[in-house]
């Protein structure tokens, strides 16, 4: 009788489940087949009537709940390569050998039309949604929020992640590498952590938090806590991250085999700052001395021969505004080709690296129902470097253009921890083969096109096959979840859900021919726009990357016209010739812009880095007095007081043991730019360091005796808010002026993309070879730091 009763109560436990009263009755039927609604996160957990017994030996307990993914419901793998165009990759016929992404190429498809924001966080943030960009409020990196919706940073409830999707119909979910998707102002020990991985979806996450970081010096989280890294000259952060993963599935699958796993590993790489172990740099010597020129030419044909773009796929011609590569001196060609070395022995690294998490999946029994999806780009190819490329990314990202007469002495060294670099635009133009333009122009498909390669053998019978169905970022989560066998949430976490704005692409794996399902996408990034409809685009391209000149009137933009169905790379502009389908795309846009919160249009870059001018969120507020301890490490500088550009103070009580004493008091970023206040053998130092290319250093004449003192640093700015600003720096001890100078320039809008204001330490790199990485804790003790603005 107890066994009939309890095979009773499970049967009716499992109705009063799938016949909650609470389940709308519009919802999508679910498709997963046991019965539970998911459509509503987290799903409802059943009730149980009051027990009567007495004696537990009496009675038996009711079945346990517990939600697990639908049967066979693959595992599933996004690989986020960032920055690599479209003609980087030997998979799209690309100068640089991938052979993991060959591999899984061969045994799965590679999607031709695959398309992305032309942006790091607006790409990824559609990637981990389903949503677009603008929906997210990521209209542009998490560092350039401003206040209109749709440019916030605050990703709405509405929009739950797929992992957290996942998370709640059963998965373990881990995220490894770059996120990007935090809002700046959010990314400190007080919160809040809701947009952090681990309130997002992921049960586990190891990388970093902003969008670039020193692949040999990284400012990593395990979760939201900050750790530091191994100091070994063999640490590179993309192997670091990899081992985290494998790490992570092999006791993942070793204590829950039947529990299915979501990983998304997204690399660091190929951001600048291009970091490569030097025996991947140097299989690419000599290799693109021929230029970028020549190099679009070899790239095409290799990708009309392997059959990746149609035949009859033209060049298009090189923008007036990226040199030739003939128009170059034989220096500036060495400096360059160096450059393109390093940038190909780092995407190869990173291939390398993606294949040993390959092997490790294989190892373990799982690639086979892994739906892997190896997105080789988060845009297209970055032409942030300038027209020279830089031997410090930190620079072009605060306007300043780099020239080759900087970087000559940095050849032999390019690419190693000494070197913060990116490569030249003719580079970037020529890895997004055959498309005309680059990372940031949305308008373009060189921004916004990228390779992409599914493998999943017990989900796909097709292999070494091309599909060329319209497919954009937002499709990936849709995908996943159609795979999976599980419906659309209309519920997460008591919010009613935004749907999906993509669509699955699941239809496209058994038939390359069959109709796509995405038809209509907007672009918008900084001014550039499009519009993809039904085999056409409608294109305005308005700023460029590098060039920080003042802009015209969005009115006046120029708009352009391809029927990309039969034009692949966008090379016959058919504007003059069909006005009336012109007109009807950009009418399209703006539906569309006003649908997904596009407007109003912002096209401004470094000076969206102030939060004051871009109207954002902004920790600080109207303070201009910061109180600071000991212990205080990795405050990111979005959430630390904003001093650039302004007179300041720095007042720091602190007491020696003795005459000797050494080590940081407090700095800011680091061997890249940034500033010290420090002591050594006893002296007072203050450190001020212009990009790694000039050190403004003052200091006491004497050593400070044991005890306590009080040392106030004063910079006086020439030109109050003026960016990059020079003026006079003074060093007093307990009230007495000791030293003074002057810095002819300092850095405008921002120090670094991670590396933060420690107290008591120099962590990640060192602001001056004063005193060593890893080695320069303050020895004697720090009562108390304040960092005071002056008044205007």
């Amino acid at each position: 009788m107890k066994k009939l009763f309890a095979s009773f109560y499970a049967i009716s436990l499992l109705l009063a489940v799938a016949c909650s009263p609470n389940t709308p009755t519009s919802n999508p039927k679910p498709s997963s087949g046991d019965g539970l609604d998911r459509t509503v996160l987290p799903i409802k957990e059943p009730t149980y009537e009051a027990v009567t017994e007495l004696d537990a030996r009496n009675t038996n307990p009711p079945p346990r709940f517990e939600v697990k993914a639908p049967e066979k419901a693959p595992n599933v793998v996004i690989v986020l390569i960032d920055d690599q165009g479209f003609g980087t990759s030997s998979s799209f016929g690309g100068p640089v050998n991938e052979p993991t992404a060959d591999r899984l190429a061969r045994q799965g498809l590679r999607y031709n039309r695959f398309h992305t924001t032309a942006l790091c966080s607006p790409s990824r943030t559609a990637i981990l949604t389903g949503r677009n960009h603008h929906q997210n409020n990521a209209g542009a990196i998490m560092e350039l929020a401003t206040g209109f919706q749709g440019n916030t940073g605050i990703r709405p409830n509405s929009i739950a992640p797929l992992a957290e999707m996942l998370r709640l119909n059963g998965y373990s979910t881990a995220m490894f590498g770059k996120y990007h998707e935090t809002p700046p102002w959010e990314a400190s020990l007080s919160g809040p952590f809701d947009r952090w991985p681990t309130r997002s979806g992921f049960d586990k996450f190891y990388g970093f938090i902003g969008g670039e970081t020193n692949q040999w010096a990284p400012a990593v989280y395990d979760g939201t806590v900050r750790v530091e890294v191994e100091r070994s000259p063999d640490y590179h952060f993309t192997t670091d991250m990899t081992t985290q993963a494998i790490n992570w599935v092999s006791a993942q699958q070793a204590l829950t085999p039947d529990k299915p796993f979501y990983i998304y590993f997204a690399t660091g790489a190929t951001h600048a700052p291009h970091h490569a172990p030097k025996e991947y740099i140097d299989k690419y010597k000599g290799k693109f001395d021929q230029g970028w020129d020549k190099l679009r030419e070899e790239t095409l044909a290799k990708q009309i021969e392997m059959g990746v773009v149609p035949p009859g796929t033209k060049l298009t011609e090189r923008p007036a505004e990226i040199p030739s590569w003939d128009s170059q001196t034989p220096e500036q060609k060495k400096l360059f080709a160096r450059q393109m070395e390093v940038f190909a022995g780092f995407a190869e690294h990173t291939d390398y690296e993606v294949g040993r998490l390959v092997s490790a999946l294989e190892e373990i029994g799982e690639l086979d129902n892994t739906l892997f999806l190896y997105v080789i780009g988060d845009n297209g190819s970055s032409a942030e470097g300038g027209p020279q490329g830089t031997y410090n990314e930190m620079m072009a990202l605060n306007g300043i253009i780099g020239e080759a007469s900087q970087m000559m002495n940095h050849i032999e060294e390019w690419g190693g921890p000494n070197t913060f670099p990116h490569f030249a635009i003719g580079w970037a133009h020529a890895t997004n083969t055959p498309f005309q333009w680059t990372k940031q122009v949305a308008s373009h498909f060189g921004g916004t096109r990228n390779g992409m390669v599914v493998h999943w053998p017990d989900g796909i019978k097709s292999k070494g096959e091309v599909r060329s169905q319209f497919t954009h970022v937002t499709d990936v989560a849709p995908t996943v979840l159609e795979a999976a066998g599980l419906p659309f949430p209309t519920s997460v976490n008591g919010t009613e859900q935004t749907p999906f704005a993509g669509t699955s692409f699941v239809y496209s794996f058994e038939d390359a021919k069959a109709p796509e399902t995405h038809t209509t996408q907007y672009f918008e990034m900084f001014g550039n726009r499009g519009i993809y409809h039904e085999g056409w685009t409608a294109s305005a391209r308005h700023s460029i990357p590098w060039l920080m000149a003042e802009l015209a009137p969005l009115e006046e933009d120029i708009w352009e016209l391809y029927h990309v169905d039969e034009d692949f790379s966008q090379s016959n502009n058919l504007a003059e010739s069909n006005p009336e389908k012109l007109k009807e795309l950009q009418e399209l846009f703006m539906k569309e812009a006003i649908r997904n919160h596009v407007l109003p249009i912002d096209d401004r870059r470094v000076e969206r880095f102030n939060a004051q001018i871009a109207g954002r969120g902004d920790i600080m507020g109207d303070r201009t007095s910061l109180t600071l301890y000991e212990g205080m490490t990795g405050i990111m500088e979005n959430v630390f007081i904003n001093n650039k550009s302004k007179s300041y103070t720095i007042l720091a009580d602190i007491e020696l043991k003795d005459a000797g004493a050494n080590g940081v008091i407090i700095c800011q970023a680091g061997r890249f730019g940034g500033w010290s206040l420090y002591m050594k053998n006893g002296r007072v130092h203050h450190d001020y360091n212009f990009f790694g290319l000039d050190h403004t250093n003052i200091a006491a004449p004497k050593p400070l005796n044991a005890g306590k003192h009080q040392i106030k640093y004063e910079f006086i700015a020439d030109e109050e808010l003026k960016p990059a600003t020079g003026g006079k720096c003074i060093l007093y001890i307990d009230g007495e002026k000791v030293a003074e100078g002057y810095i002819p320039k300092t850095q405008p809008f921002a120090y670094s993309g991670d590396e933060g204001v420690d107290i008591g330490t120099d962590n990640e790199t060192n602001v001056t070879n004063d005193y060593k990485e890893g080695n320069n804790k303050f020895s004697g003790k720090i009562n108390k730091v304040i960092v005071d603005i002056a008044p205007k």
